[in-house]
């Protein structure tokens, strides 16, 4: 017998192997083969090396093409059975279980929908390995049914997602049928006989239920009007003084000038509208620097605060303009924005005159707790005043809040019904989202209510404002408001001190 076999091919080691190393099974083979050849190696030292690793080279050579793999007493067996395809597989099973597999004709499969089941579904149907038990006959039917009910219900998801994009394509279409035809409306019929038709209730219908994009600009024109008698003219002598403006503050922006300056003249200055601007529809990417609509809406928000130094730039005016620049021409744009910002609600806003913003609020909630009284009551609960989120909805007509396409939706109609129509849409909200609504605290309606869900949809909120009356004991928006109105004239002459004798 040759020398007891080795754990090392220098020599021996002074304790158990496993004590420090991890030997792979390859490296053990590899050991023992070195022991085997110990005898004629002693004899010829020179060659152990070359020796060695020739043998090992010549030993490899059929490993690498049967590729048997290795463990740790020997060669794991050559797998005699390779991947199959699932349709084999198949075939074969139904062929041990005396049943023909016949697949159907590529027509009679499915009818529009193509579907084919993913390819790991079909491993269940596969033979285990040679070298472990073989399925009894319980199991494999088992199998075959869990198999296919996984096709099955792959089957049912794919047609019920296919009907469903069949269903919007089909809304789509309608649509983009229905905006065509109105187009035709609007042009041929309506606007070269704007002022006769305006108030007729065709108009009326057709203006609620969306105007087309290629006459929404011009409609939301004519329907604001120019009161103010603004002209192209006029929008380029103040968007200059805007740039001079601009140069001097840039020039000459000292903390001296900047503290004696007006509240208008800061809030025009370049900073802050750029600061704005950039915020403004952030998606979108086309108003922030380096955007193609950048410069031109910084032009608008500047002329207009020279043309209105009592108001200024204020917060939220930057969506407003945009969403009018995205409609209108630059000089077209600009005068519907100042005409825009003219009316007495866009007015006390934006000028924060707290008695006319209170009175605005005290109308809406006569209008909430005649529509939706149990959210009415919850809000109170709470303490909720409108105000926490009615501010964001009115400064930017929704713009912000809602998704662009919705949003212009209701400016729609706020063009056609005036200030009464944004407070109905509010209202229209907060209906579509009263079971939610009704199961949250104070904070969460607050958060809830500033970012409204993004899958919002047009034919859901016009249908809950549809379901809105902006009727109060047979008062309508306008009665409602100017009664109060009434009532803090007459409160502040009560309250007023009596005459001097």
């Amino acid at each position: 017998m040759g020398p007891p076999l080795s754990l090392s091919v220098f020599g021996r080691l002074p304790c158990s192997i496993n004590t420090y190393f991890s030997i792979s099974p390859a490296c053990c083979l590899l050991v023992a083969r070195s022991q085997l050849h110990t005898s004629s190696q002693a004899q010829n030292p020179s060659s152990l090396f070359r020796n060695f690793f020739t043998k090992r080279t010549k030993e490899l050579k059929p490993a690498v093409q049967s590729a048997p793999g290795w463990k740790l007493f020997g060669k794991v067996p050559p797998r005699e059975n390779l991947p199959k395809d699932s349709k084999i597989i198949q075939q074969e099973y139904e062929a041990r279980t005396g049943r023909m597999y016949k697949p159907p004709p590529p027509s009679a499969r499915r009818k529009n929908i193509e579907f084919e089941p993913l390819s790991t579904t079909a491993l269940i149907l596969e033979d285990r390995p040679a070298n472990l038990p073989a399925k009894s006959v319980e199991e494999a039917l088992r199998h075959r049914q869990e198999y296919d009910e996984m096709v099955a219900e792959a089957k049912k998801r794919e047609i019920k997602e296919a009907h469903k994009r069949k269903k919007i394509m089909r809304e789509r279409f309608k649509q983009e049928d229905n905006i065509a035809s109105a187009m035709v409306i609007w042009v041929n019929e309506i606007l070269p006989n704007w002022e006769g038709m305006r108030a007729t209730r065709r108009v009326r219908e057709l203006w609620w239920q969306g105007l087309p994009p290629s006459v929404r600009g011009k409609v939301w024109s004519l329907a604001v009007g120019n009161e103010l008698n603004i002209t192209p003219e006029l929008y380029e002598i103040f968007l200059s003084r805007a740039k001079e403006r601009w140069k001097s503050f840039s020039e000459t922006s000292t903390e001296n000038d900047v503290e004696g300056a007006s509240v208008a003249d800061r809030e025009a200055s370049l900073e802050l509208i750029k600061l704005d601007i950039s915020r403004t529809f952030p998606s979108l990417y086309i108003f922030q620097k380096g955007g193609p609509y950048h410069d031109l809406l910084h032009s608008v928000l500047g002329a207009y605060t020279c043309y209105r130094p009592d108001v200024g730039y204020v917060q939220g005016m930057s969506f407003i303009a945009a969403v009018l620049i995205l409609n209108l021409e630059e000089a077209d744009a600009f005068i519907a924005f100042a005409n825009l910002l003219n009316k007495p609600c866009q007015l006390a806003f934006f000028r924060v005159d707290h008695s006319m913003m209170l009175k605005y609020f005290a109308a809406f909630e006569v209008f909430f707790e005649e529509n939706l009284p149990k959210l009415f009551l919850h809000f109170k609960s709470y303490s909720l005043t409108p105000d926490i989120y009615l501010i964001d909805w009115i400064f930017t007509l929704y713009s912000k809040s809602l998704p662009l396409d919705l949003a212009c939706r209701v400016w729609d109609v706020f063009c056609r019904d005036g200030e009464e129509f944004l407070f109905r849409t509010g209202l229209g909200i907060l209906r579509l989202y009263e079971d939610i609504l009704l199961q949250m605290d104070f904070i969460h309606i607050a958060q809830f209510l500033t970012k409204l869900p993004e899958d919002i949809t047009s034919e859901k909120l016009f249908s809950c404002i549809a379901a809105i009356q902006m009727q109060n004991s047979n008062k309508k928006w306008a009665q409602v408001f100017a009664s109060l109105m009434k009532d803090n004239k007459e409160g502040d002459k009560n309250h007023s001190p009596a005459p001097k004798s």
